[in-house]
């Protein structure tokens, strides 16, 4: 059984973690609003669907940890904050297809595979964010 008040707090983490005010976070995964309020003033609780969401869209939260606060957030121990990366996105790095891609090093968490970039989301804390898409595609 899940305690729903440590479920709470480990919720209020992750939020803390991504920078994200409760609307942003709802809107991340998919639900309404008034669920994500519900859920934090304990009025409700968390549905698996729910639960299944924040997994899909943020891979550092581990199953475990968010429901039984065993195991690690974030996953990757790099640090108390999301990574920053700043890619080179010059013409002179572009694939002669025309599509955007990048290569990093997996010590940090990147892969090293070159892959398309369809887009690029900002969040900023204060819940809103920018959104950029390749509109080569």
């Amino acid at each position: 059984m899940v305690n729903k008040d440590e479920f709470i707090k480990r919720l209020e983490k992750v939020l803390e973690y991504y920078g994200l005010s409760a609307s942003a976070f709802a809107d991340s995964i998919g639900v309404q609003r008034s669920s994500i309020s519900h859920l934090l003033s304990g009025r409700n609780n968390p549905s698996l669907d729910f639960v299944l969401k924040i997994l899909h869209e943020y891979p550092d939260v581990e199953l475990y940890w968010l429901l039984n606060g065993k195991g690690n957030f974030p996953t990757s121990a790099k640090s108390d904050t999301p990574s920053q990366v700043v890619m080179d996105l010059g013409e002179q790095n572009q694939p002669e297809t025309g599509q955007y891609s990048t290569s990093a090093d997996y010590s940090t968490g990147i892969p090293t595979q070159k892959k398309p970039i369809s887009r690029i989301v900002i969040f900023y804390k204060d819940g809103t964010f920018e959104e950029y898409k390749n509109e080569r595609e």
